[in-house]
């Protein structure tokens, strides 16, 4: 890990604070480090590579679905329920313009909306995103963890280890090799990356003890010829998986 070589830091502290060298400075205060993402990184990224560059009618709509993303990072929301969600002047939001809200924040390098992988293009355009935080710090500001408070909790910090991985597949996959999630309920794989007829599957287990991984197995039965990976306990170690970009797992 970059973040590791460069500042010394541990994998744990790699997963809550992100890797946004800036901030390298501020990690042993938090109120600090969380007053410098939010101020001169999450803050300058939505007025500037967003509303300077793009039309965008509902700024604070924008805003709340950063906000949503960061609080569901993991977690695939139809463009329904989203809406839901975010009621603008006490009515719902269009899906529609959730979704071109959703791409902006891609774009910015905030928030990805991850598709359903099914070998089908027009049946992945249709599928409910997976939201995914593109950098770890942005979901620990988000969410009002602390650093100790976060790993105490196993259920948090599994779906910090996810997004992680999620964020550092997609920031090292960008315009080489895509990814995906799949589900079919009631199993699902976190993640999918695939490049031609190449196709690696990966479950990620941030667990103390190994379990099974039905998703891996339905996945292989419906894409023969898939590779498939576990991330983390009972598999490839994380600090292991996280050293190396999206492709290589394709080899």
């Amino acid at each position: 890990m970059e973040m590791h070589e460069a500042f010394g830091w541990s994998l744990d502290e790699y997963l809550y604070f992100g890797g946004y060298p800036g901030s390298e400075s501020y990690i042993r205060d938090e109120r600090r480090w969380r007053e410098y993402v939010r101020d001169s990184l999450i803050g300058p990224s939505i007025e500037k590579d967003v509303f300077d560059i793009s039309r965008v009618d509902k700024k604070h709509l924008l805003k709340h679905l950063f906000k949503l993303g960061c609080d569901y990072s993991g977690q695939i929301f139809t463009y329904s329920k989203m809406a839901e969600h975010l009621r603008d002047d006490g009515d719902k939001a269009h899906t529609n313009t959730i979704a071109d809200y959703l791409e902006l924040l891609m774009q910015a390098g905030l928030l990805a909306g991850l598709q359903m992988y099914s070998g089908n293009r027009l049946r992945l355009r249709a599928s409910p995103p997976k939201l995914n935080v593109l950098n770890t710090a942005l979901m620990s500001v988000e969410t009002g963890y602390s650093f100790e408070a976060a790993k105490a909790d196993r259920t948090y910090w599994g779906r910090l280890v996810e997004s992680a991985v999620g964020s550092h597949l997609y920031n090292t996959g960008l315009g080489d090799c895509p990814v995906y999630y799949w589900r079919k309920s009631p199993v699902e794989v976190d993640f999918v990356l695939a490049k031609g007829r190449t196709v690696t599957a990966i479950e990620v287990k941030s667990g103390r003890t190994p379990t099974s991984v039905p998703g891996l197995h339905a996945f292989a039965e419906a894409f023969p010829g898939c590779k498939t990976l576990i991330v983390g306990e009972g598999g490839i170690d994380l600090s292991e998986f996280l050293s190396n970009p999206a492709a290589h797992w394709l080899e």
